[in-house]
């Protein structure tokens, strides 16, 4: 396991465990969300982001958590965090409220929480239908 990609819902923990993966292995760790999303909750350009993905698999060992069908053909492991919605719509209440007016960690400045609570809620709604299909059709 050098290649690990954390994948699943919005909330369904997957900056925490690849973090603690991250240091037990001592492997580099990296979020998506620090990709995809720009100051002020503005998507990435396509053409960038899928550079900056492309150079975040490069090197022989990382952790990375988030969506990603380049990560994840990368990966030589992928650990998929299958949780209901229901804890998934609790956690990122619970985390929103820490970071509401401010970003998380793994995110660019300009990325406060509030500004993004209804489009998390879609996310997790529309994920088992939407994107969990997606990520299983994907397993090697």
């Amino acid at each position: 396991m050098n290649r690990i990609l954390v994948t699943g819902n919005a909330g369904s923990g997957k900056t925490t465990l690849a973090g603690r993966i991250s240091v037990q292995l001592n492997i580099p760790g990296s979020s998506l969300d620090g990709v995809v999303w720009q100051a002020g909750w503005k998507k990435t350009p396509q053409d960038e982001k899928a550079f900056l993905i492309r150079e975040m698999i490069k090197p022989d060992s990382w952790v990375i958590d988030g969506v990603s069908p380049d990560v994840q053909a990368a990966a030589d492991t992928v650990i998929f965090l299958d949780v209901p919605r229901k804890v998934s719509f609790w956690r990122v209440c619970r985390r929103n409220w820490k970071y509401l007016f401010r970003s998380r960690p793994e995110l660019p400045a300009g990325c406060p929480e509030i500004l993004i609570i209804p489009t998390l809620f879609k996310i997790i709604w529309n994920f088992p239908l939407r994107i969990r299909p997606r990520l299983f059709g994907r397993v090697r």
